[in-house]
C-alpha cells in the first residue's frame, strides 16, 4: 500500500539564523534582567515559562527547546517556577518580541502533585530541594492565563507532556470528569504534542518573519482553535470508521486479518496485522490524499455524557497516531472546533545528534547554589540514546507523546557524549549511571519493511507477540556498549532504563551482555501482573516470557561469577484486574520468595487507553461494535487491598487482608504455616493505620530473599 505523504517536512538544519545569533552562545538561558544585561540583550525573542527548576541537560524539555531555539540565533529567556498568585514574575524578563512558551515541566502536574491515592505529595523531584508546593495544580493553565495577564498581545504557545496529553476532550482522575481540551484552558494560540523541536522552529521562523500567529497552520504536532475549517478538507466522521454499536460477536483478536488483507484500516473499524505476525504483502494500492481528509470526533459536550463514545474517540485518537498515515482530527467544543495536526515526523538520526549536541552546561542553573535537585541527581551521569516506544502499554502515555516508531541517535554521539560527562560533569566517578530512553533495549530497532511501517496501524509491535515484521537485532546495542565501557576513564556503564524483556530473549547475547557487565547487583523489570486478564488489558506479555528472561539472565549472571537479582514491578488496581487475579499475584510472590516494598497502584493519566477502560468500562483497543466489559477497581477500599495483596507481609495489612481472603472464601490461606500467605494472629501495635497518616519515608525497593544479610539485600 502507498500512501502520499501528509505534507512535506523541512530539516531542521535548512533554517535560517535569526539576525540575534550575533550575540552569540549563553552561558546559561538567562533568568534575570541582570543575566540579559551580561549577554548585552535588551529584551528577549522567546520566553519559556517552566514548572520545573533550570537544569540545561538535555534530560529536560525546557533546556532542549531553549538551546535549539537559541542555536537558530533567537534570545531565549527561562522563567523557573515563578509565582502564580500575580502576573509579577511572568514579566520579570520584559515583553517577550515573539512568542511564550509555556510548559508544566517534565510531568504532569497533577501527577507531580498528587498520589495514586489523590494524596498531596509531599515531594517534587524537579524542585531544588525536593520540596512540594513550588507549582500550582493545573500548571499549564495556570500560567498560561497569567503570562495573558502580564502582556495580552504576545502570543502564547503551551507543550510538553501536560499539553500532549489533554489535547482532546480527556478523563480527568482528579476530578473525576471529562474535562475540554486544555487548549481552550489555558486560552493559547497554539498547542504543540509530542516532540516538539520541528514545530517550535516552523513557529519561531514564522512569527520571527512577521506572520501573524493566526495564520500558523498546516504545521505537523500542534493543535489549534477555530470556529471554521478550511474547504479544502474532506471531513470524515469517526463513527462511520469504527461504528460503537453492539453487536453479538466479540473478535479473539482485535488486531487479527486474513494474510492477504493491507496493513492499512482503510474503512478505520480496526487497527490491523495478522495475528501470526508474518511479514505480510501489501496486494492492494490506496493513494488518497490523507492531507486533505480530516476525521471529526464526537464533541466534547457528547463524549462528557455518553461513555461509549468517549472511549470511541479516544480509539480513534489512537489508530491516528503513525505519522505516516495519520490524519488530522477535529473535536467541537460548544461550537469551537479543536483542530488538531497530524504527529510529528520523527528526526532523523542525524537531527537527533544536533539536538543532544547543543552546548548544555549540563548542570542546574546557579542560582539554585548547593540546593540539590532530585531529578538532575538522578540522571546527571546518564545518556539518552533514543526516543519513542512501540510497546504500546495501555497504562502508559510514552507513545502517546514521544510516538511510537524509535529515534535514535548515532554511536558516535553518543560516545562523545560519554566523553562530555567525563570531563565536565562535577562529581564524575567513573560510572555512567543509565543509557538508554523510555526503554532500555530499542536502540535501533525498526520495522523490517518501510512500507509496512507506513501503513501499520497497530498501537505496539510486540502484543500479543512479537510482530514478526519487527527487527530484533540487538548487536548495534551490544556494540555501543562494548565502545562505551572501553572508553578511557569510564570504570562501568550500567543501565537503569525499563528494559523489555520480550525483546530481550530474542537475543541471548544482549542478556549475557547485560548481566556481565551492565547490572549493578539490581536490574528492573516490569511483568506489571501474572494473571492473564489484567495483562490483557495492559498489552503486556505473559508471565511465561518474563520466566524465560529470567532463566537466561541467572544462567548468565551466574556465568560471569555474579550475584544479581530482578527487581520485578507490578500494577495494582489496573483495570481488568479482579481482587482474585491480585491473590493469584501475591501467592506468585510469596512462591518466588519477593516481598513488595515500592507498590505503584494504577494512575489514571490523561489519554491512556487504561484511563478510558477506567473511564467507560469498556475496551477501547478492540472495535467498540463490541463494547467488550472492563470493569475496573474503583472505590479507595478496593484499591487499598489489591496494594495490600502486592505487601502481604506486612503485618499492616493482616486484618484488611484477613476479611477479603474470609469473604472469597479463602480462609485456607490463614495459618501459621509455610504454606499459608498470612498469619491467623496480629503482633502487638500493627494493623491499625490512621486515615492521613503518612510513614517515614525510605528508599525502597522489592528485594528478594537471598540468605544474604539484611545489609545486602538493600538498594
Amino acid at each position: 500500500m502507498k500512501y502520499e505523504s501528509i505534507a512535506p517536512h523541512r530539516t531542521m538544519a535548512t533554517y535560517p539564523k535569526y539576525w540575534a545569533h550575533k550575540f552569540g552562545t549563553a552561558p546559561f538561558l538567562p533568568m534575570s534582567k541582570s543575566e540579559m544585561d551580561e549577554l548585552g540583550w535588551d529584551s528577549c525573542d522567546v520566553v519559556l515559562v517552566t514548572g520545573d527548576a533550570y537544569v540545561d541537560h538535555p534530560s529536560f524539555g525546557m533546556a532542549i527547546i531553549g538551546r535549539l531555539l537559541e542555536s537558530k540565533g533567537y534570545r531565549v529567556g527561562i522563567i523557573s517556577q515563578p509565582d502564580w498568585k500575580s502576573d509579577k514574575d511572568f514579566k520579570k524578563l520584559g515583553k517577550p518580541n515573539l512568542f511564550y512558551g509555556v510548559t508544566a515541566g517534565n510531568m504532569d502536574s497533577m501527577v507531580n502533585r498528587y498520589t495514586s491515592d489523590k494524596k498531596v505529595r509531599r515531594d517534587d523531584a524537579y524542585t531544588a530541594g525536593g520540596m512540594g508546593g513550588a507549582r500550582p495544580d493545573r500548571c499549564l493553565t495556570v500560567y498560561a492565563n497569567r503570562c495573558k495577564e502580564a502582556y495580552q498581545d504576545v502570543p502564547i504557545i503551551v507543550g510538553g507532556i501536560e499539553a500532549s496529553l489533554r489535547r482532546i476532550a480527556h478523563f480527568d482522575y482528579w476530578s473525576n470528569k471529562v474535562r475540554r481540551s486544555v487548549l481552550l484552558d489555558t486560552k493559547a494560540d497554539l498547542l504543540v504534542y509530542g516532540n516538539a523541536e520541528r514545530a517550535i522552529l516552523e513557529i519561531a521562523y514564522r512569527l520571527g518573519r512577521g506572520d501573524e500567529v493566526s495564520s500558523l497552520r498546516k504545521i505537523r504536532g500542534t493543535a489549534y482553535a477555530t470556529k471554521s475549517i478550511d474547504k479544502s478538507y474532506q471531513i470524515i466522521d469517526s463513527t462511520t470508521l469504527d461504528t460503537p454499536k453492539k453487536v453479538v460477536k466479540i473478535e479473539e483478536n482485535p488486531y487479527q486479518v486474513k494474510e492477504a488483507e493491507v496493513c492499512d484500516s482503510a474503512q478505520g473499524s480496526e487497527a490491523t496485522e495478522p495475528k501470526t505476525a508474518k511479514l505480510v504483502t501489501l496486494v492492494k494500492k490506496n493513494t488518497r490524499d490523507r492531507s486533505k481528509e480530516v476525521i471529526r470526533l464526537p464533541a466534547y459536550e457528547v463524549v462528557q455524557k455518553d461513555k461509549t463514545l468517549y472511549a470511541h474517540a479516544s480509539r480513534v485518537l489512537h489508530l491516528e497516531s503513525n505519522p505516516h498515515n495519520a490524519r488530522a482530527l477535529v473535536q467541537s467544543h460548544y461550537g469551537r472546533d479543536v483542530f488538531i495536526e497530524p504527529p510529528p515526523i520523527p528526526l532523523s538520526t542525524k537531527e537527533m545528534d544536533s539536538v543532544y549536541e547543543l552546548p548544555f552546561a549540563r548542570i542546574p542553573h546557579t542560582v539554585y547554589k548547593k540546593a540539590k535537585i532530585p531529578a538532575y541527581e538522578m540522571i546527571r551521569f546518564s545518556v539518552t540514546i533514543m526516543r519513542g516506544c512501540f510497546g504500546g502499554c495501555a497504562f502508559c502515555s510514552i507513545t502517546e507523546h514521544e510516538g511510537r516508531i524509535i529515534q535514535n541517535r548515532s554511536e558516535t554521539s553518543i560516545l562523545n557524549e560519554i566523553e562530555k560527562i567525563r570531563d565536565k560533569t562535577p562529581g564524575f566517578t567513573g560510572v555512567i549511571s543509565d543509557v538508554g530512553g523510555p526503554t532500555a533495549n530499542m536502540y535501533r530497532l525498526a520495522c523490517k519493511s518501510r512500507s509496512i511501517e507506513a501503513a501499520c496501524r497497530k498501537p505496539s509491535c510486540v502484543y500479543p507477540d512479537v510482530c514478526q515484521n519487527l527487527n530484533t537485532n540487538h548487536k548495534p546495542l551490544i556494540q555501543l556498549y562494548r565502545k562505551a565501557r572501553n572508553l578511557p576513564g569510564i570504570k562501568k556503564v550500567l543501565v537503569a532504563s525499563g528494559l523489555r524483556y520480550d525483546l530481550a530473549i530474542k537475543s541471548p547475547e544482549y542478556v549475557a551482555e547485560l548481566a556481565k557487565h551492565h547490572v549493578g547487583g539490581y536490574l528492573k523489570i516490569a511483568p506489571e501482573h501474572t494473571e492473564s486478564g489484567p495483562l490483557s488489558k495492559m498489552m503486556k506479555p505473559g508471565i511465561g516470557t518474563y520466566d524465560r528472561f529470567k532463566t537466561l539472565f541467572d544462567k548468565y549472571t551466574k556465568a560471569a561469577g555474579k550475584e544479581q537479582y530482578l527487581i520485578p514491578y507490578f500494577i495494582a488496581a489496573h483495570p481488568g484486574t479482579t481482587d482474585n487475579d491480585m491473590l493469584e499475584l501475591a501467592l506468585w510472590l510469596k512462591k518466588h520468595k519477593y516481598r513488595a516494598d515500592q507498590v505503584q497502584a494504577f494512575l489514571p493519566s490523561p489519554m491512556a487507553s487504561a484511563t478510558t477502560m477506567y473511564h467507560s468500562r469498556l475496551n477501547p483497543l478492540k472495535s467498540l461494535k463490541a463494547k467488550e466489559p472492563v470493569e475496573s477497581p474503583r472505590e479507595m477500599n478496593q484499591r487499598r487491598l489489591h496494594k495490600a495483596f502486592l505487601r502481604y507481609h506486612d503485618p499492616n495489612n493482616w486484618p484488611m487482608l484477613r476479611s477479603a481472603l474470609q469473604k472469597m472464601g479463602r480462609e485456607d490461606l490463614i495459618g501459621n504455616s509455610k504454606r499459608h500467605l498470612i498469619p491467623s494472629w496480629q503482633p502487638s501495635g500493627t494493623g491499625k493505620r490512621h486515615e492521613g497518616h503518612r510513614r517515614k519515608r525510605t528508599k525502597k525497593v522489592l528485594t528478594q530473599h537471598t540468605g544474604l544479610p539484611p545489609r545486602r539485600q538493600r538498594a
